[in-house]
Formats: structure tokens, sequence, C-alpha cells
């Protein structure tokens, strides 16, 4: 009695948008985490967390956007864990880093483009929310970033 191997196709590896760009992502990378180094609230955090070297954080959140963006799967980190363990982490500070993040990807990336990496963004947010602060029935915010809008 034969038996046959099925061999499923490798799934193809479409980006988020074809606009999309490493270099993108890149200048992404480097401007927001400008930014939240300088930021009132957020800057404390990381520096807490990263000490004075941004750089192996940053090449770490390069791969990141690649594998989630562009589907290069070059990130092999584990991002709950690393989040989960930072202490004094707020929900606000979640609408801060999205406020911020916001404004980045806007001023980098297409206009079609923008959208889907903030829902990607978003959906992001919401399951390290969960994973930070919510017990197996809670409902992250429908909404992080700017509040009022």
């Amino acid at each position: 009695m034969s038996s046959k191997i099925s061999v499923m196709p490798a799934r193809e590896r479409t980006p988020l948008d074809h606009s999309i760009t490493p270099a993108q992502i890149n200048q992404l990378v480097e401007s927001f985490y400008g930014k939240i180094r300088h930021h009132e609230t957020l800057g404390p955090i990381f520096l807490r967390e990263m000490g004075d070297d941004w750089g192996p954080h940053l090449e770490k959140m390069k791969h990141f956007w690649a594998s989630v963006l562009l589907k290069t799967g070059s990130y092999k980190g584990k991002p709950v864990p690393a989040h989960t363990r930072i202490e004094g982490v707020t929900t606000e500070n979640f609408h801060e880093w999205m406020d911020l993040f916001e404004g980045e990807v806007n001023s980098i990336f297409a206009p079609e483009a923008a959208p889907l990496l903030m829902a990607t963004a978003q959906r992001i947010a919401q399951s390290l929310w969960l994973a930070m602060f919510a017990d197996p029935f809670a409902k992250p915010p429908a909404k992080f970033g700017n509040q009022a809008a």
C-alpha cells in the first residue's frame, strides 16, 4: 500500500499594500522612535527599558514592521512577553503611542496605504493591551489614538 505525501504550496507573501517599501519602514521606525525618545511620558518608559542604546530595538522594530507590512518573515521575536514585563505602562500611554505613530504613518506612506497600516497597528495595540491589562472578559478600547476621534 502506497501513501502519497501531499505538499501544500508555500503561502504567498503579499505585502499589506504594494506602495510600501523597506525604505519607508526604516524611515517610520527612525522618525517615530526619535519622537518617542523626546516624548514627556513615553520617553522615560523606553529609556528605562532600553537605556541609551536604542540601536538594537530599532533594528528589531524594522524587522517587526517589515514582517507585518511586507510579509518578509524576518522578525523572530515575541512581542507579548516583551511588553507584559514592562512596568508603569497605562492605557493613556497606548493612546499617546498611537497618536504619534499615526502622525508618522500619515507623513510617510501613500494615502491608500496609511489607513491599512493604521488598522493593523490598531489590532496589534489591542492585542498588547489585552495581554497587559485585561482579564479574559475585558474589552479593549475600541480605538487607540486620539480619544476625541
